[in-house]
C-alpha cells in the first residue's frame, strides 16, 4: 500500500513504537506525521516509511484540529 494523505498508520519502530498517527504528507521514503498530543499538525514528525505500519483508513484532512485528529484516533486505537 502507499503511503496518502490522511492515511492512519500504526509506528513500530522508535519511541512512538505502537502509537497510531496520521499521514499529513508523504514521499518516497519519509512521511510527516501527527497523532494532535505528543505531535500536533503545526509541527508533525518525519518518520521512514519502513518504520510505519499502513492500515486500510483514510480520514479527511480539511478542517481537522488537534482536538478532531486526537478523537478519531482514540476511536481506532480502542478497536
Amino acid at each position: 500500500m502507499n503511503a496518502v494523505k490522511g492515511l492512519i498508520v500504526k509506528a513500530v519502530a522508535g519511541r512512538d513504537n505502537g502509537k497510531y498517527f496520521v499521514i499529513l504528507e508523504a514521499d518516497s521514503k519519509f512521511c510527516l506525521i501527527a497523532d494532535g498530543k505528543s505531535r500536533k499538525i503545526a509541527v508533525p514528525k518525519r518518520k521512514s516509511i519502513k518504520h510505519l505500519c499502513f492500515t486500510e483508513n483514510v480520514i479527511d484532512l480539511n478542517d481537522i484540529t488537534d482536538k478532531k485528529l486526537r478523537r478519531v484516533l482514540s476511536e481506532y486505537s480502542d478497536t
